[in-house]
């Protein structure tokens, strides 16, 4: 049966009581062929709909998305890289070149620095190069900001000597070597009045 039967002709007129055996069958089967035809189309229709709301939510996602910390730098990239493989299947190639970009425009300001330097070389990365070279520039910046914490700790107790140090008693201002002997033959003991003892 011809599935374009309903494209290549004009609509039968009805059936009536005086309608003979070929005009039926004619009928029939534009009808049939109608409604498949509709059915294709709404099928079609639908499928052209969602898949570019995915799409278009994808590529929201993929340009939008921002590195947190809540996860590990690898799988931020691997997460990265699945939205790209999406979009692929939708008909929507994203290469390589793109992805980088995407993922260093998802990092937070204190990759500024691996930013630059990126920019600067010749030699462009691909995605398995960046994922090596960013997972080494995190560990890095944990140990530069576990070196800070450790700074601050130290310097904060120098501080608190300081400040102590400014309670303590102030000296007194040297005696005369008369006032000194006076003193001393007044350091004896009372009761054996003898010198170092007490």
């Amino acid at each position: 049966m011809d599935l374009d039967l309903d494209l290549l002709n004009d609509k039968p007129a009805a059936i009536t009581d005086s309608s003979s055996a070929d005009e039926k069958f004619f009928h029939n089967a534009w009808e049939r062929s109608n409604r498949l035809s509709l059915m294709f189309m709404q099928m079609t229709i639908a499928n052209n709909i969602k898949n570019k709301s995915l799409a278009g939510t994808l590529m929201a996602e993929l340009t939008t998305m921002k590195f947190d910390g809540s996860c590990s730098m690898q799988n931020h990239i691997i997460e990265m890289t699945n939205i790209a493989a999406r979009l692929h299947t939708l008909g929507i190639k994203v290469n390589d070149s793109f992805l980088v970009e995407f993922i260093l425009n998802s990092l937070p300001p204190e990759y500024g620095p691996f930013q630059v330097n990126y920019n600067t070389i010749k030699d462009k990365w691909n995605v398995s190069e960046l994922s090596s070279m960013l997972t080494q520039e995190k560990s890095r910046l944990k140990k530069q900001v576990s070196h800070s914490i450790n700074l601050m700790g130290q310097g904060a107790g120098k501080g608190l000597k300081v400040k102590a140090n400014k309670f303590k008693k102030k000296k007194a201002p040297a005696k005369a070597p008369q006032d000194a002997k006076k003193e001393h033959k007044a350091d004896t003991c009372c009761f054996y009045n003898k010198e170092g003892q007490y």
